[in-house]
């Protein structure tokens, strides 16, 4: 089955083409990180705007990388939610839009099962169950995937995600953005344990790094301005070897406690060199197998919105014209397609 991935929910415009669930015939991102590099952030309504600019080139470019035309779609996948509401409204538009004319089927997809959708187009796929971190700018996660459309909630971040994290922390010590990337970068010159930040919630497996964010304000707030710049990579490592701890203890232990030998991580963090090796290693020591995404299946892209919805077109599965998108969309349960 060819199936056309639409994905937009945030500041990354998005096609691909896969075959049968698990080959990627073409996978475009049109990245808008230079445009909201300026404001430290996303803004929504510019996010919006080009996303109108970039998604029919993108799709175009994605169907010619695959070598082949509309016709020959004989599904679409789009975005629903989680995201933000104006983004995901320009994607969801043009997949009915293209489904109406052609008279295909169409799914739409939660942002947060593609992220996991995207180990199914690795290399080695884990077997079900296994426990997933899903970790990125918007969410971090764990869940019990116990199928393609089950998914069991075991923890969740209180208040910020990590990638927020990340973001935040960046933008305090004036490094740029995107957050995670160049903190991921200069903390391999720094010493992790240079200075110690906290580490909350130790004994639930949920998140919250709104204390680390505070913790780190408060530090730099006690330093002699200017921040000598070859300290900064210290602050960096520590900063950053934080999160990759609790993320790495907490998947571990849902991963045991849930008697599961299998987790993987997803989302753009699970890019994050520290936290692939951090967890490759701790997952070594104690006998529990570790499947990563390559990194550019990592970040928001379509092949993993196509991946899923391949498994509901299969099925027979399909959405009416009237779907609206969604800006909060819980993964639970047994409810992968469906809003609470």
């Amino acid at each position: 089955m060819v199936v056309l991935g639409i994905e937009s929910s945030c500041d990354e415009t998005a096609a691909a083409v896969v075959l049968n669930g698990d080959t990627i015939l073409s996978n475009v991102v049109a990245s808008q990180v230079d445009i909201h590099r300026r404001y430290g952030g996303v803004v929504p309504e510019i996010a919006s705007r080009h996303h109108i600019e970039a998604i029919i080139p993108v799709i175009e470019q994605a169907l010619g990388d695959a070598g082949i035309s509309l016709g020959d779609i004989e599904g679409i996948a789009v975005t629903r939610g989680p995201g933000l509401i104006g983004s995901l409204l320009v994607g969801l538009s043009v997949a009915k839009s293209i489904a109406f004319a052609r008279r295909i089927p169409f799914v739409g997809v939660n942002h947060i099962a593609g992220h996991i959708g995207a180990l199914y187009l690795s290399d080695t796929v884990p077997p079900f169950p296994f426990v997933a971190l899903v970790v990125s700018g918007g969410h971090t996660n764990i869940y019990r995937v116990e199928a393609h459309d089950r998914f069991i909630l075991l923890g969740q971040t209180r208040d910020d995600a990590a990638g927020e994290a990340f973001d935040k922390a960046a933008k305090m010590l004036d490094l740029g953005y995107p957050g995670g990337i160049v903190i991921d970068r200069i903390a391999r010159q720094g010493d992790p344990t240079a200075i110690h930040f906290p580490r909350a919630m130790k004994m639930s497996l949920d998140f919250s790094f709104s204390g680390l964010k505070t913790s780190l304000l408060n530090y730099i707030k006690q330093l002699e301005p200017p921040i000598q710049p070859d300290f900064i990579p210290h602050i960096a490592a520590s900063f950053q070897d934080a999160i990759v701890d609790v993320l790495v203890e907490k998947t571990v232990r849902a991963a045991e406690e849930s008697t599961i030998s299998r987790v993987a991580i997803s989302g753009g963090v699970a890019a994050n060199s520290r936290l692939r090796h951090c967890l490759l290693e701790r997952a070594r020591q104690k006998g529990i197998d570790v499947f990563i995404p390559p990194p550019i299946l990592c970040t928001d892209n379509a092949a993993m919105i196509a991946a899923v919805g391949t498994y509901f077109l299969r099925q027979g599965r399909s959405d009416p014209f009237d779907l609206n998108a969604v800006s909060r969309w819980a993964l639970s349960a047994g409810n992968s397609r469906e809003t609470k």
